[in-house]
C-alpha cells in the first residue's frame, strides 16, 4: 500500500476514518488503535494542539495531517473532506477523538451506506437505554438544536442531526469543498448534502458523558455558538422563510393598523399619531425585510446555478 494511494489493493469497500482533534493526546491512541481493526486508513487532523496529540496519533499508527493555526471543527472537517476526495475511499467516517464515540460501532456505519444511503448518522435516540445516558439539560438542548436544524435543512427525517458521528459514501463527500470554519460547520454539512437531496440513514450508538473536559467550551457556549451557526445559515440559505415570512407577517398587521387608523379619522375627523406612527413603522419595515428576502433569495439561486 502506497502513501500517495492506500486504497489501491483494497478490496470494496474501502474505509477511512477520520478524527478531528484539539488537545486529545489522552485518548486519541485508543480511539485508533480501535478504529485499526475496522479501516484501512485512520486520518486525525491535530488541530493546532497545544499538547502530544499528534505524536500519539502518530504513534498509534494514523496519518496525521497538523494546522498550524487553530481552524475550528468546520475547518478540521474540511481537511478531512479535502484529504477524502484525494484519496477516494468508498466509505468516510468521521468520530470524536475524545474518546465519547465508540469506535467499535463502526462497522454500524458501513453496513448502513453499504445499503444505499449517502450519508449516515449516528443517533442517540434510537434506543432507550441510549436515551437514558444522556443528561437532561443536554436532551433539551440538542432536541432545540435538532429542531433548528431542520428547518435549515430540506426533508430531513432522521432523530439526532447533531452528532458528530457519521458516515459518508463517495458520493457525498466528495461534493464538500466549502464549510464554516466554526464549530457549526458540523451542521453546515448536514444542510449542504440535504439540499443536494442525499440519502439519510441512522444507526443506533452509545456516546459517554462521564469523560471530563471534552470540550474547550461550556455546553450552553456550544450550545448557543452552535444555535447562531444555525441561525446564519438559515438567514443565508432560507431567506424567504427566515426574512420573507416574518416581513409579511409584519406588512399584514401594518396593514390592518393602517386601515384601522382610516376609520379613527373618518370617524373623528383626526389622525390617530401613535397608531398611524406605528402603522407606518410596521408597513415600512414590513417591505424592507420583504425586499431584503427576495434580494438574498435571488443570490442564493445564482449561486446554486
Amino acid at each position: 500500500m502506497s502513501a500517495s494511494h492506500p486504497f489501491d489493493n483494497v478490496p470494496y469497500p474501502s474505509v477511512m476514518v477520520a478524527l478531528p482533534a484539539y488537545n486529545e493526546e489522552r485518548s486519541v491512541g485508543d480511539v485508533i488503535s480501535v478504529a485499526k481493526k475496522y479501516a484501512h486508513l485512520v486520518l486525525v487532523v491535530n488541530d493546532s494542539s497545544k499538547d502530544n496529540t499528534a505524536k500519539a496519533a502518530e504513534d498509534a499508527g494514523a496519518l496525521v495531517i497538523t494546522h498550524e493555526t487553530n481552524q475550528g471543527y468546520g475547518g478540521a472537517a474540511l481537511t478531512i473532506f479535502k484529504t477524502a476526495q484525494k484519496y477516494q475511499p468508498d466509505i468516510l467516517i468521521l468520530l470524536d477523538a475524545d474518546g465519547q464515540h465508540d469506535p467499535m460501532d463502526i462497522p454500524k456505519f458501513v453496513a448502513k451506506i453499504m445499503e444505499g444511503y449517502d450519508v449516515v448518522i449516528g443517533s442517540r435516540y434510537l434506543e432507550q437505554k441510549s436515551q437514558d445516558m444522556i443528561p437532561l439539560y443536554r436532551k433539551m438542548g440538542m432536541r432545540a438544536l435538532d429542531t433548528a436544524t431542520r428547518t435549515a435543512a430540506k426533508n430531513l427525517e432522521t432523530t439526532d442531526v447533531l452528532c458528530g458521528y457519521r458516515a459518508f459514501s463517495k458520493r457525498a463527500y466528495s461534493e464538500i469543498h466549502h464549510l464554516d470554519p466554526t464549530y457549526h460547520g458540523c451542521t453546515d454539512i448536514i444542510i449542504q448534502l440535504s439540499d443536494l437531496h442525499m440519502r439519510f440513514g441512522e444507526v443506533s450508538i452509545n456516546v459517554r458523558y462521564d469523560l471530563e473536559d471534552t470540550s474547550a467550551k461550556t455546553p450552553v457556549g456550544l450550545g448557543l455558538n452552535l444555535l447562531g451557526g444555525i441561525i446564519q445559515t438559515i438567514s443565508i440559505k432560507r431567506p424567504l422563510l427566515f426574512f420573507g415570512l416574518p416581513g409579511f407577517v409584519i406588512a399584514v398587521i401594518g396593514t390592518v393598523l393602517s386601515y384601522q387608523a382610516l376609520v379613527i379619522t373618518a370617524e373623528l375627523g383626526s389622525w390617530p399619531p401613535t397608531l398611524t406612527l406605528t402603522a407606518m413603522m410596521m408597513l415600512m419595515m414590513g417591505m424592507l425585510l420583504v425586499i431584503t428576502a427576495l434580494i438574498l433569495y435571488s443570490i442564493s439561486a445564482l449561486m446554486r446555478k
